[in-house]
């Protein structure tokens, strides 16, 4: 059953949950007041049905706040320990093994992919488009590498933001096809001439499946999510922790929302590292605070300062990142985070060149999930931060306007006190 919300309906149930707000900085800070008010006014003013918000330095947690509800049937408010979808925020994790098993001698960088993944020996490219015969397709003309997917140069492409891979899953009635298939989705340019965002990613979590020999969710478990105690992190939702699960919502083109239905989700067959993750604030917060420290947290070393310093750096030359046209507006409104500005792409995050007007500095790295979770951390200032709704379209205009009030108040409150 889905659940439809008039504006007013919403309104009541966001006053009375947003006065159960979670501020935390030091004690009695005016700072953590502000940002709670940028928080729960802003919820209110743009009608989002519930928000929580972190910020940390590398060790210690700077703020906290939470407000909202978890759904409109229960009206329970969210905290700091609510289960959100993270959806592509799941990739900077991803990075993070496969660059563990470069560390190792496991994985290389510039070998082709296809000595691990074989599905890649049947790559095709999409060549042109005729009527009334629909898309061709012809042959790679050079092999996609661990480098080309880290850094979303290899041409797999989501039909959400990229025309020609749209065009194609209309005409072949592939739209919300799985992201990995075999044969794979087509490549809409030749690996290394262009970024596209798409499915590279979870191409990348079946080379990490076969140079480790483990299940994927078994080796971030193991080699990442523990370590850094983030238990809640998983793509396996458990009965256990269903009760703080945020609710889904779509916004409809009257403005009005529509709640998805809130079922436990039964666990994936074979994970994939584009997506997928449930998680919160806190567990991720940690996993920002790791890249802070140079790859380790409280004395737990995840990735030698070497890597994450290539992490940090631009991977794709003259190319420009982050700018997305939306082709299914019901999906994603056009993304351009940082306007005017010509971003890049390191190893699992978006490099912006040139510092945010009252916000993070340049150089910061950062990233998203579809159902508007967001996190940036600034090396410069030595500070990180998440926040956290759960609703469609991405980049709604009223999510990124809440996560640039936020990052002001940030900046305004917090960032001089780390």
């Amino acid at each position: 059953m889905q659940l439809w919300i008039s504006r007013r309906q919403f309104e009541g149930i966001a006053l009375t949950a947003a006065t159960v707000g979670l501020g935390k900085l030091r004690a009695g800070s005016g700072g953590s007041q502000a940002i709670d008010e940028v928080l729960r006014a802003g919820m209110q003013r743009r009608g989002i049905p519930a928000v929580v918000g972190m910020v940390a330095n590398g060790h210690s947690i700077l703020y906290s706040g939470a407000f909202g509800a978890r759904d409109a049937a229960s009206n329970m408010p969210v905290g700091m320990n609510s289960i959100f979808s993270i959806a592509s925020m799941t990739k900077a994790i991803t990075t993070t093994a496969a660059l563990q098993l470069v560390e190792q001698g496991k994985l290389k960088l510039d070998e082709p992919a296809a000595r691990l993944v074989p599905e890649f020996k049947y790559l095709r490219m999409i060549g042109f488009f005729t009527i009334p015969g629909g898309p061709s397709l012809v042959p790679v003309p050079k092999p996609v590498t661990l480098r080309h997917l880290l850094t979303h140069t290899s041409g797999f492409a989501y039909d959400t933001w990229n025309e020609k891979m749209f065009r194609y899953a209309q005409s072949t009635g592939t739209l919300d096809a799985p992201a990995i298939t075999d044969p794979p989705s087509p490549l809409v340019f030749e690996p290394g001439s262009a970024w596209q965002y798409g499915t590279s990613l979870d191409w990348v979590s079946r080379m990490v499946e076969a140079a480790s020999g483990k299940s994927f969710e078994a080796y971030l478990q193991e080699n990442i999510l523990k370590p850094l105690g983030m238990n809640d992190t998983s793509f396996i939702l458990t009965a256990e922790k269903f009760d703080r699960r945020v609710a889904v919502y779509q916004r409809q083109p009257d403005g009005e929302w529509r709640e998805n239905p809130r079922v436990l989700p039964a666990p994936p067959a074979r994970p994939t590292g584009g997506g997928g993750l449930y998680s919160t604030a806190p567990d991720y917060i940690r996993f920002t605070q790791m890249i802070l420290g140079k790859g380790s947290l409280h004395g737990v070393r995840i990735l030698k300062p070497e890597t994450v310093a290539q992490m940090s750096r631009n991977q794709i030359g003259s190319l420009s990142a982050g700018k997305l046209k939306s082709f299914r507006p019901e999906r994603s409104a056009d993304v351009d985070l940082h306007p005017g500005a010509q971003d890049k792409w390191g190893f699992g995050f978006l490099i912006n060149t040139v510092a945010y007007e009252g916000g993070r500095s340049a150089g910061s790295l950062a990233w998203a999930g579809v159902d508007n979770t967001f996190y940036w951390i600034d090396p410069h200032r030595g500070l990180s931060a998440v926040l956290m709704m759960q609703f469609l379209p991405f980049v709604d205009k009223e999510a990124v306007g809440m996560l640039g009030d936020f990052e002001r108040s940030v900046y305004a409150n917090v960032a001089g006190r780390t």
